[in-house]
């Protein structure tokens, strides 16, 4: 953590709810907020964790990364 209002803190996360927003909430109607908790949860899991792909990782995508630190940890 660094100091107050230092914006490098929280971008990661900044950068996945605008990411959200844009790409997924905005663009439907919802009835009910548990439709729109539900649909959000399988769209990252569906959509967000296996496509999109992240330089701070290689330019992989979650899931890949998380594949390769099981097999590394494992093999060790």
């Amino acid at each position: 953590m660094g100091r107050t209002g230092m914006c490098w803190d929280d971008a990661q996360a900044e950068s996945f709810w605008a990411t959200l927003k844009v790409e997924f909430y905005n663009r439907y109607w919802w009835p009910t907020r548990q439709r729109a908790k539900v649909a959000a949860g399988d769209w990252i899991e569906r959509v967000y964790n296996h496509r999109r792909r992240h330089c701070a990782i290689g330019m992989i995508s979650l899931v890949e990364f998380e594949e390769q630190f099981t097999q590394a940890a494992e093999a060790a």
